[in-house]
């Protein structure tokens, strides 16, 4: 078994997307990659030299089949957002370049027809997907990544709230 240094490995910058259909229900998707049930919201790495608002939207499109033109960018996190992975998946991810990931995290709001989500993309992340409550998700998401999704949620409680107390007409 190799040995880890966890502390000199670094974090892996990522952007993650909080997309909202205007009713305070949340996009989650089923990993393809889980045996378990595993679901988390649209999120991944940073291009280098890439701005992390268009990273937000790449990786919205590369998972969902979104365009831009089909959201509204309500705002991002207050501040990036790190967490640590399991020991066991250090080795299995990234090859083993990174701790864990450091977020900055954007909420959208889906403007154009739901129908325009085809998680079917060039490379497909999930094989299932649907809206869920802040809640739901939060009960959803595998263990290591549920400290991270509570305090983003957290930081968009707000504008939930706001979207579930005046729903889209």
């Amino acid at each position: 078994m190799v040995e880890i240094d966890r502390e000199a490995l670094p974090y892996r910058p990522c952007v993650g997307v909080v997309l909202t259909n205007g009713q305070g229900q949340i996009f989650a998707g089923q990993r393809l990659d889980f045996v378990s049930d595993a679901w988390q919201m649209p999120q991944g790495g940073i291009d280098t030299g890439e701005p992390p608002e268009t990273a937000a939207l790449r990786e919205l499109s590369e998972e969902t089949g979104l365009i831009a033109s089909a959201v509204t960018i309500i705002r991002q996190t207050h501040d990036w957002v790190t967490y640590e992975l399991p020991d066991a998946l250090i080795p299995k991810l990234w090859g083993g370049r990174y701790r864990g990931q450091t977020q900055l995290w954007y909420l959208l709001r889906l403007v154009g027809d739901e129908a325009l989500i085809n998680i079917q993309t060039q490379i497909p992340e999930f094989s299932r997907w649907q809206w869920m409550g802040p809640n739901a998700l939060l009960a959803s998401i595998v263990p290591f990544k549920r400290a991270v999704y509570a305090k983003v949620l957290d930081d968009f409680a707000p504008e939930l709230a706001a979207q579930t107390a005046a729903p889209l007409s």
